[in-house]
């Protein structure tokens, strides 16, 4: 019985994900009233409701100090000021390494980049879905094959580097990533650069933020004194006599990692009303989105397996009841709900439900849209695109991992 209540269940699932995705298939190339899929979450600090929580530091131009991110918005119809908790830019990069992460699981395959080498017997690996600027990024314009040809001069290099705005199907195909999170060629010169807005946006804020303060300081558990010493490139010495030695650097013993720092007052994160996420997979991005001279159901399909990666990206990274942003910033889960977004209806919004929202779901999501676009002719790799760094870059990753004098103390 129990078999048979599962077997019914397995069924159903599959009914409504091969609905799901007729539905995404439609909507990704403009055919349906669903303009896009919309994510909206809050949140609240792990320690509860007021908790004190760090957005990330920048250095603010108007004070050139450190600060946060503020700036006015309406939320709820009101204006009200927020700070930023969590750009566009680094949830792009939350869902890219919770996708990677599933590909070194096994759990799936996306094409992608891998550049590896050794420096100072420690392995070093960086991908397109971790690069900044992901398969563009001067990491992979720096790079070669294993026949020592440098990357833009391969054939999948130059197909890369030749693709347009009318055909980005080499980047459906090696980086399908790039078109769900966007990507700028930037690093190559030429007269019209290939540009991909994102399909993908999410970005975290918080509500009304009350600014908080801290101590900074360091204690010494043996109360070494602060004095002056003598540094050279192998390690520090105490200065011998009544003042250093002529033409040698000099730093306080606090700089270096012992002795007291005083406790003086910095910024100490923010407490708010509340975290919001606002996520959203535009469909008029993908549906704008060419594939040069291919038939109309290989660039629908192609559209759709897009949204299928977004769609799993952002349940990969987002979908478990608490998230983590950084030191001092740990979140949990207060309400969360994804819907189409369609077309509107006597002035009012119109939103329904997303049918599923958990990552098995989005998992056999996916997996029914890339069966589909490999029917259709997609070609999709089964590993990575291989590459290692050229003289140059390998030069500069072994000098970053070289342990080269002390390093400056700071705060904690």
């Amino acid at each position: 019985m129990a078999q048979r209540v599962l077997a019914v269940v397995a069924y159903w699932r599959s009914i409504n994900i091969v609905k799901l995705y007729e539905r995404l298939l439609a909507a990704a190339s403009g055919q349906s009233n669903d303009g896009a899929i919309r994510v909206r979450a809050i949140y609240e600090p792990t320690g509860g409701p007021g908790g004190r929580i760090f957005p990330p530091t920048v250095k603010l131009k108007a004070t050139d100090a450190a600060g946060y991110l503020t700036e006015p918005r309406y939320v709820d119809g009101e204006p009200v000021t927020v700070v930023l908790l969590d750009q566009r830019q680094s949830q792009a990069n939350r869902c890219e390494q919770a996708l990677l992460d599933a590909v070194r699981r096994q759990d799936l395959f996306i094409p992608h980049l891998e550049l590896t080498t050794e420096a100072e017997g420690v392995p070093v690996r960086i991908t397109s879905m971790e690069a900044p600027h992901r398969s563009r990024d001067a990491y992979f314009r720096d790079a070669q094959d294993n026949d020592g040809t440098p990357f833009d001069q391969t054939e999948p290099g130059t197909a890369l580097r030749q693709a347009s705005s009318g055909d980005l199907g080499v980047y459906l195909r090696l980086v399908p990533s790039d078109l769900v999170y966007g990507a700028w060629d930037s690093h190559r010169k030429r007269r019209i650069q290939v540009k991909v807005p994102r399909a993908y946006t999410s970005e975290m804020y918080g509500v009304a933020p009350l600014a908080g303060v801290r101590a900074a300081g360091r204690v010494d558990s043996l109360n070494l004194a602060g004095d002056t010493v003598e540094v050279t490139g192998t390690g520090w010495s105490p200065v011998k006599g009544a003042k250093p030695a002529k033409g040698v650097a000099t730093a306080r013993m606090s700089e270096l990692g012992h002795g007291m720092i005083p406790p003086s007052e910095e910024i100490g994160g923010v407490s708010v009303k509340a975290v919001h996420r606002q996520g959203t997979v535009s469909m008029a991005q993908l549906a704008s989105l060419r594939f040069g001279k291919v038939s109309e159901e290989f660039s629908v399909a192609g559209r759709a397996l897009l949204a299928a990666i977004a769609l799993l990206g952002d349940r990969l990274a987002f979908a478990s009841p608490s998230l983590h942003l950084r030191s001092g910033c740990d979140l949990v889960v207060v309400s969360e709900q994804l819907e189409w977004v369609q077309r509107g209806q006597d002035g009012r919004p119109v939103t329904q439900p997303l049918e599923a929202v958990t990552i098995s779901d989005m998992l056999a999501l996916f997996e029914t849209a890339l069966e589909r676009a490999v029917k259709e002719g997609l070609e999709w790799p089964v590993a990575p695109l291989g590459l290692r760094p050229n003289a140059s870059l390998q030069q500069a990753i072994a000098k970053s991992y070289e342990t080269v004098g002390i390093g400056a103390v700071e705060d904690e």
